[in-house]
């Protein structure tokens, strides 16, 4: 049987963990054991936090909004419901976007929410 030598593989496996672990503090970035634990806890915190960003983000957007649509006296919810009423279709990072930097504009939406509502 012939004698496999693995040193190159192995040390491009090595390689591969330490670039990945490139700025961890510690052993973590220079012992092989400890950074390829770091580095697979830290791929699965970034596929899960790919996840909980989209949430978190509509979940801003939904308080920006909501914050500014009280002002005008009408809530989140029948804020939402009067834009469906009306046919206004328009995803809730555009309106928080409208909310912080174009007032006039998100003015009139909300009266075109209210009239849908008759409020």
């Amino acid at each position: 049987m012939p004698r496999v030598k693995k040193s190159s593989a192995s040390r491009k496996k090595k390689k591969k963990v330490f670039k990945l672990a490139k700025g961890y503090y510690g052993g973590r970035s220079r012992l092989s054991r400890t950074a390829q634990e770091a580095v697979a806890k830290g791929l699965m915190y970034a596929f899960r936090d790919r996840k909980a960003k989209k949430r978190d983000f509509r979940s801003l957007w939904i308080t920006r909004i909501n914050a500014k649509v009280r002002e005008s006296g009408i809530s989140y919810n029948n804020f939402i419901d009067g834009l469906k009423k009306a046919n206004i279709s328009i995803n809730r990072k555009i309106l928080a976007e409208m909310a912080v930097s174009d007032e006039t504009g998100f003015n009139k939406l909300v009266q075109a929410a209210k009239e849908s509502l008759s409020i």
